[in-house]
């Protein structure tokens, strides 16, 4: 049996029992370690969880999905994974690679900030399509988030937007010359996704265009959600750029209209609630 198992947000103890039970019987433990970070090491896990781990990176899930599923015939391995199993969808084709090797699997739901977005009071059912803002680099700086985030608020629906993550990312220089060399993990924050939106909102009035979404467009910045140290911000995307949510996993959110309800939660959360309420009110139902 193939087990993927949601691991939850935070720490080792978000598992849930029906999953450590599961990892606990397995043979083989990988835990995948590049599409989300948990708050702990894999040490406190191992501890924790009773069993050895290793770390699955994206070319171990993507390139050599079958070393994962060898003797998961014959015996019991678990794929854990930040989250729910299905928040990437990674996980969906190791599912359909065991299927086809007809190796039976199971699935072990657990949070991830597809629904706990919602402890900042917007409404989950409020929600359009959820985007990827990823790092720009010097040459190559993509704008197709921007019109999917315009299209929900065109239609009154807020946006969770998913932060770059680099884990185990090499430079062009050593990728063109097979190095082995990987750069430092970077994780993007609130701040340099704002500053990326701002970016393109000014691209776009060069352009003769005036933006959906603009520098007074309200916003949610969530930080380490699910923690002890988890941190919510709320107020306008400029302030989204300076506001200090400390270190990763970051989200972003940009609202589209508001039930006064959600209003009310997002003033809990505010940077200034004079220029919040000047702002907000604009744009409720």
């Amino acid at each position: 049996m193939l087990y993927l198992v949601g691991l939850g947000l935070g720490d080792a103890k978000d598992i849930t029992v029906k999953g450590l039970e599961a990892v606990r019987r397995c043979r083989r433990v990988y835990l995948e370690a590049y599409t989300s970070v948990l708050t702990v090491g894999k040490e406190a896990l191992e501890e924790f969880y009773g069993r050895e781990l290793v770390l699955a990176d994206r070319e171990t899930v993507e390139q050599e999905a079958d070393s994962i599923l060898k003797e998961a015939d014959v015996c019991d391995v678990a794929f854990l994974v930040v989250g729910d199993p299905f928040g990437a969808t990674t996980h969906s084709d190791l599912v359909l690679r065991a299927v086809k090797l007809g190796i039976p699997y199971k699935v072990i739901h657990n949070a991830s900030i597809m629904n706990a977005v919602g402890c900042c009071g917007l409404q989950l059912y409020n929600f359009g399509e959820t985007v990827s803002i990823v790092f720009w680099t010097d040459t190559w700086k993509p704008e197709s988030f921007f019109d999917k985030i315009k299209k929900n608020r065109q239609n009154g629906m807020h946006t969770l937007c998913l932060l770059d993550i680099k884990v185990k990312e090499q430079s062009l220089e050593n990728l063109m010359k097979g190095r082995k060399i990987y750069e430092p993990p970077r994780y993007m924050s609130v701040n340099q996704a704002a500053e990326q939106l701002l970016a393109i909102i000014q691209n776009r009035r060069f352009q003769g265009e005036e933006p959906e979404i603009t520098e007074n467009t309200i916003c949610v910045g969530l930080a380490r959600v699910g923690a002890p140290d988890q941190k919510i911000a709320s107020g306008t995307l400029y302030q989204m750029s300076t506001v200090e949510l400390g270190g990763p996993l970051h989200s972003l959110i940009v609202t589209g209209t508001m039930h006064p309800l959600e209003l009310e939660m997002l003033k809990l959360f505010s940077v200034d609630s004079s220029s919040f309420e000047n702002n907000a009110f604009q744009n409720t139902t």
